[in-house]
């Protein structure tokens, strides 16, 4: 079987870096941010979920979903995060798994196509290489299948930088942000492998090379 290595982290801790590096050296990537917003294009199986539940407040004139204004209320309410994470859930999670097993498939079959919506732009794809996927609340929503668990790190102090600077947040928006969130410290006692990104990116991807080449000397 396939090695399957689950990726995650926290918000602003640098995930998105270290998934374009993995693309970049030819890993396949199931990116679920990505999958959870095709579900949510119009006439997608979220759509219509969050429609039936909230009705036409969070659609846009264009049709299109107002992640925007879902995103403030979830954001500022427990309650109503709560109950859309219960409501997307059992879809989301279905959805990766079902790609990841076609994924697995084909590269089995040694026909993995570039065109796989896995986020599988990178150069030099290989049926002999781990495939990963990327979950944002893959701790939080115990998902399982993994042989071993990554996780994107850095302190608190940094990550709150980094998020305002990045979303131009005041400090009061950035921490409510982030304590929305599990705490990175508590997902690293769950992590398989901690990737150390409070210093620069080169010094990220050197973490990661580190870990690629352990596995390859596991084969």
């Amino acid at each position: 079987m396939k090695m399957v290595i689950g990726l995650t982290g926290g918000i602003a801790s640098g995930k998105s870096t270290v998934v374009d590096f993995l693309i970049s050296e030819g890993y396949q990537v199931i990116d679920a941010d990505k999958v959870v917003r095709q579900l949510q294009e119009p006439g997608g199986k979220l759509y219509k979920a969050i429609v039936e539940t909230y009705g036409l407040d969070f659609i846009a004139d264009n049709g299109q979903l107002n992640r925007e204004k879902l995103g403030a209320l979830v954001f500022s309410d427990p309650k109503q995060r709560e109950k859309l994470s219960n409501l997307q859930d059992e879809i989301i999670r279905t959805e990766l798994y079902d790609r990841r097993d076609d994924l697995l498939k084909k590269m089995t079959d040694k026909s993995v196509s570039k065109n796989f919506d896995s986020k599988s732009q990178g150069k030099n794809l290989s049926v002999n290489k781990p495939i990963f996927m990327d979950i944002p609340l893959l701790i939080e929503y115990n998902y399982t299948g993994f042989d071993e668990i990554w996780l994107v790190s850095l302190p608190e102090k940094i990550q709150l930088e980094r998020l305002m600077a990045r979303n131009k947040f005041t400090e009061k928006e950035a921490k409510k942000r982030i304590s929305s969130q599990m705490p990175l410290s508590e997902k690293q006692k769950v992590a398989d492998v901690i990737l150390d990104n409070s210093g620069t990116i080169e010094a990220l991807k050197k973490q990661i090379q580190r870990e690629l080449a352990r596995i390859e000397e596991q084969k």
